[in-house]
């Protein structure tokens, strides 16, 4: 069957549409990174990737500079998925990057990079979602994902530069756990690694169920952190 730029793709598709240009899939989004030697360079990697979207960009590329490297992200912004068109962008970036004598890649090669590619989130557990949900609305200036703003529904940052915020459900009162922790979304090839430097670092592996969909880590207080991948959710 023929795909259509507006087709939304599942995981495993947009992951394997993408891996090969060095971009990842990160739970609902594409990124992929640029090393570059000056803040200017990284201007230059802005101004073509920018290009290469044609009229598309504002519709799907988030671009994050830095004097050591580009953070590039493409999602179809009003419906927060991934399309068959983002994979198309993907492309015709990396293939404008590389004439530019650079590259674009998950950032999995230390000391290359300092880190790779990856989307931070914030958990909250609560009772009563939807009680506590406006709360953290207002007071993070965040706004619904399109498509979503039920009463349990994640938050996001308008401007796309903070974690995004969901809610996840309790049974019943933990006063003496944390409950809001970090979700550290990473490449499904990078996950083993950050794992084994988490653990190596005095951290401990809580719980691994759902793996590959997430694990649960705590540092020597006991506080829990979830180092996510896509893989697993379906």
């Amino acid at each position: 069957m023929e795909t259509s730029a507006e087709t939304v793709l599942t995981r495993q598709e947009a992951s394997d549409a993408v891996g090969e240009l060095g971009w990842r899939y990160l739970l609902g989004a594409l990124r992929t990174s640029v090393a570059v030697a000056s803040l200017t360079r990284a201007a230059e990697v802005a101004a073509v990737a920018v290009a290469a979207c044609g009229g598309d960009g504002d519709q799907h590329l988030f671009v994050d500079l830095r004097p050591t490297h580009v953070t590039l992200t493409l999602q179809t912004l009003p419906r927060a998925t991934v399309t068959a068109h983002d994979v198309t962008l993907a492309a015709r970036i990396s293939t404008a990057v590389s004439d530019m004598g650079l590259r674009t890649g998950p950032g999995i090669e230390p000391p290359a990079s300092p880190r790779s590619v990856q989307i931070l989130e914030f958990a909250v557990d609560a009772m009563d979602i939807a009680a506590v949900r406006p709360f953290w609305r207002a007071v993070l200036g965040y706004v619904a994902e399109p498509g979503a703003d039920g009463p349990q529904d994640p938050l996001v940052d308008p401007l796309g530069q903070g974690p995004a915020l969901w809610f996840q459900q309790m049974d019943h009162p933990r006063p003496q756990r944390n409950r809001i922790h970090f979700d550290v979304c990473v490449p499904h090839d990078e996950v083993a690694h950050r794992i084994e430097a988490t653990l190596a670092a005095g951290g401990r592996l809580v719980y691994e169920a759902e793996a590959p969909a997430f694990r649960v880590l705590a540092d020597p207080e006991g506080n829990e952190v979830c180092v996510t991948t896509w893989q697993g959710r379906d």
